[in-house]
């Protein structure tokens, strides 16, 4: 009986200094983005809370002083004033959000690239994905 090698995508290339460069730089990378990913979900999540709270102060009762907190202290603001603080709060979110979608965009692009010039190189032979 005859067995039948299937042809793989393995290579035994020789692995050179400049292919090390890659593949720490896609480390780097890689470790980089799931940073920027952990902070987007937070700011992201921030944001969802300060919208929550504008939708809730709507609600709420001009002539009573709202509790806003700063840092780890809470202060008596008038409603105007709290809903400013959010309203510019929300903004400076949004303008980090963006950054952060920028930022992480821009990694994913290096990545790509990083990615398909070592797959080329090293086939299935080098595993660059998330497990």
């Amino acid at each position: 009986m005859t067995s039948l090698k299937l042809p793989t995508d393995e290579t035994d290339a020789e692995v050179t200094w400049e292919d090390q460069r890659n593949i720490n730089q896609f480390s780097k990378l890689n470790i980089r983005l799931e940073n920027y990913e952990e902070a987007y979900k937070t700011k992201k999540s921030e944001k969802e809370y300060l919208d929550d709270l504008t939708n809730e102060l709507e609600l709420a009762d001009e002539d009573e002083p709202v509790k806003y907190r700063i840092g780890d202290a809470y202060v008596s603001l008038s409603l105007a004033t709290a809903q400013v603080h959010i309203e510019r709060a929300q903004s400076q979110l949004d303008k980090e959000l963006g950054a952060l979608s920028e930022k992480i965009d821009d990694i994913r692009t290096d990545m790509a690239k990083l990615k398909a010039l070592l797959y080329g190189k090293f086939g299935k032979s080098i595993n660059l994905e998330k497990d």
